[in-house]
């Protein structure tokens, strides 16, 4: 599982969500469209990054994924890796 939570995206999404958290809490301006562009922009880049792991979840394990992930094609090597261990 230490695979999959540290992995670039998962770190980037909660680095990320973070300082918006405290821009939020810190700040005294109001909620603007702005702000909720970011919000969103951020919600999607979380889930982009939870996907990527439930590929790489499912690939490793011998199950089809979609045909545009980023690891499509590697599910071979992905599941040698798990026999492997």
């Amino acid at each position: 599982m230490r695979k999959y939570f540290f992995g670039t995206g998962i770190i980037g999404a909660v680095t990320s969500g973070a300082t918006l958290l405290r821009a939020l809490r810190n700040s005294d301006e109001p909620f603007t469209w702005r702000t909720a562009l970011a919000w969103l922009s951020w919600g999607i880049s979380f889930a982009l990054a939870i996907g990527a792991i439930v590929d790489t979840r499912r690939a490793s394990r011998g199950r089809l994924i979609a045909s545009d992930s980023k690891i499509s094609g590697k599910e071979t090597e992905l599941l040698a890796r798990r026999v492997r261990r």
